[in-house]
């Protein structure tokens, strides 16, 4: 009876806390198991397969009475994704000059890229809406600097074993005539490099894991960065020694993979950062920069490295291809300027010839993609104005609202920000790419919330 009473007196037992915190794993296992993945041959279809844990967990949160925060600037991103699915309606549209397909041909392609784009705006909320207790941004600027490191080790594969590849798991388990199209192939089926005959004969040009030689140098650009603010946020001279030894092996496959438009990004990255540094008085950025040209020189000059570059620059193979591409895409944005044509065309034969095209033994053969020589193209040709200007404007309103942040995630962010708009002359953003962008813009974003800008 005494203890009936006690319990009486305490009154009803509280309530069970619900959990309102986000687990690290969703966005840690994306990044710390990509060679999994990659050798797996789910490579970047792991971004879609983690939306719904995402989803689950931020929808967890909110019902715990945890709001869900949108990033700065997130108007302009939706006016994007709006504008991606308003634009379906003109999938069935065939563009002067282009193959003339079914609307529901041509689905298969854009639920695709829809879908990565969906899956990378929850990667994006997820990201920004962890706490430091969760994951932080410390951590994940170590896992975005390992990314590049990962991008190194997979260029010097494609350098010494350029024809190496193998059967996914995942590949083998697709049926034939699906695994075998070309499309399916490069999402399952990992390897080395791609073989191109730039400079003369067949070479290979790095890709792993990244399953493009183009966006293998656009990922290079990005996450250069983060292994310096890595290697230089602690107090080890160890990480900074070896975080030094990686950036000097990155020039080998760098030069190799005859990547021009990523020496381009190399170069804006260098020069993008040293302006920042001069305008937050770190003078000494002035004095670093002759020697990392004078080391570079020395090794052009003193290795087989300078002989590839000349050999590069004399041989401007697709440049060509590049101006009809864009010509393709000028011309179609004149027919359907707000809206675009909700995806990519191919071309009626190549540039000179209308008679040479697909077969069933080439399937890309004499016909090139409208909108797939860079995601500015694309964005003008696929969804119009509406969907630039979103594009463009949401990472161009992250620039000028963090434009303040000089601590060094906030210079290695908007780096990462502006060579993507470089990148995008010549570069397609999906979807690593565009990953670590949102990742990047993630990183400003919780810098900003934390007042941690200096």
């Amino acid at each position: 009876m005494t203890a009936v009473a006690a319990v009486a007196h305490a009154g009803p037992a509280p309530r069970t806390v619900k959990n309102r915190s986000l687990p690290a794993w969703p966005v840690a296992g994306i990044l710390l198991l990509y060679p999994l993945w990659w050798a797996l041959g789910l490579g970047v279809l792991i971004f879609p397969l983690m939306t719904a844990p995402m989803i689950f967990l931020l929808l967890r949160r909110r019902a715990a009475g945890r709001p869900v925060r949108l990033p700065p600037g997130f108007a302009w991103w939706v006016i994007f994704l709006l504008a991606v699915v308003v634009s379906i309606a003109a999938l069935g549209a065939d563009p002067p000059g282009t193959v003339p397909e079914r609307a529901s041909e041509r689905l298969v392609a854009v639920v695709y890229k829809l879908s990565m784009y969906a899956s990378l705006t929850v990667l994006l909320l997820y990201a920004g809406n962890l706490t430091e207790a969760e994951l932080s941004r410390r951590r994940l600027v170590r896992l975005l600097g390992g990314m590049f490191v990962l991008t190194v080790l997979g260029g010097l594969l494609g350098m010494v074993a350029g024809n190496f590849e193998f059967t996914s798991p995942i590949e083998w388990l697709l049926p034939s005539g699906v695994r075998n199209k070309g499309f399916v192939r490069s999402l399952v089926h990992p390897y080395a490099a791609q073989i191109m005959d730039i400079v003369g004969g067949d070479k290979p040009r790095p890709a792993a894991p990244w399953g493009y030689t183009n966006t293998w140098g656009n990922n290079f650009c990005l996450l250069a960065p983060w292994l310096v603010v890595a290697a230089w946020s602690g107090r080890g001279a160890g990480r900074k020694f070896w975080a030094m030894v990686c950036l000097a092996v990155s020039v080998v496959p760098a030069v190799a993979s005859l990547n021009r438009g990523l020496w381009i990004g190399v170069g804006l990255l260098l020069a993008y950062v040293a302006v920042r540094c001069v305008l937050a008085g770190r003078l000494w950025i002035l004095a670093l920069l002759p020697v990392v040209a004078a080391a570079l020189t020395i090794a052009m000059i003193a290795t087989p490295l300078g002989g590839t570059v000349e050999a590069r620059l004399d041989n401007g193979k697709s440049n060509g291809v590049r101006s009809f591409l864009i010509d393709k895409a000028l011309d179609g944005f004149t027919g359907s300027p707000v809206i675009g044509y909700g995806g990519t065309r191919n071309t009626l034969g190549g540039r000179n010839s209308i008679t040479v095209g697909e077969s069933s033994s080439c399937e890309r053969c004499g016909n090139f993609t409208v909108g797939g020589n860079g995601q500015l193209w694309q964005l003008i040709y696929a969804h119009g104005a509406a969907g630039t200007v979103g594009y463009l404007g949401f990472f161009a309103y992250g620039l000028w609202r963090f434009r303040r942040d000089r601590s060094a995630i906030g210079v290695a962010g908007s780096a990462a920000i502006v060579t993507s708009f470089s990148a995008m002359l010549w570069y397609n953003s999906l979807v690593t790419p565009l990953a670590f962008m949102v990742l990047a813009y993630a990183l400003l974003w919780r810098n900003w919330t934390e007042g941690k800008t200096q």
